[in-house]
């Protein structure tokens, strides 16, 4: 399968690529974006590269898809969306996405995750999809918000269940079920 190109009426999902790498740097070396994040904010733009190789190998490899959010009137990358992973057999994926700063509080996650679900629900990815989970960590209203607006349900508190930046964090969990979205 082709890589999946998305449209809405304010954005474009499409592939990152090599061309992406600075503006991807940019994304992940900004403290604010990595605040919640389980890695360190990046200090090299061959971190960036790297990264990309990363996104675009799980796409050719079946195990997930990480599309660039991208402005449809300048195609400026602005974030990114995907699922980190998804299971063909429980047929179920997880969710993530990140903006730059200076876009948040506009709208851009909640329309490109609406976006994304919407094509996985409707069999657009190849994986079949019936569940869609969100870990956020406690603290993060702002991702809290974006879920629960697109129809996200709070399952609960994972307690202690990530380990990143040399602490554990409590993670809340989020699922979606295609029977609930669609």
């Amino acid at each position: 399968m082709d890589f999946p190109i998305l449209n809405t009426p304010r954005i474009v999902l499409d592939q990152v690529t090599v061309a992406d790498s600075m503006a991807l740097f940019e994304l992940f070396s900004n403290q604010s974006v990595i605040k919640y994040y389980d890695l360190e904010a990046m200090t090299d733009l061959t971190q960036a590269s790297n990264l990309i190789t990363l996104f675009n190998a799980r796409f050719s490899e079946n195990l997930g898809i990480r599309w660039a959010i991208r402005l449809k009137k300048s195609n400026k990358l602005i974030g990114t969306c995907g699922f980190n992973s998804w299971n063909a057999k429980m047929q179920s994926a997880v969710i993530c996405y990140d903006l730059q700063p200076d876009y948040w509080g506009k709208g851009y996650v909640t329309e490109a995750v609406n976006c994304i679900v919407k094509a996985a629900f409707e069999g657009k990815l190849p994986c079949s999809i019936h569940r869609v989970q969100a870990d956020t960590v406690l603290g993060n209203a702002a991702s809290e918000a974006v879920l629960l607006k697109v129809g996200f349900k709070e399952e609960g508190i994972r307690r202690q269940s990530g380990y990143w930046k040399n602490q554990f964090h409590d993670l809340k969990c989020f699922g979606l079920l295609k029977t609930e979205y669609m």
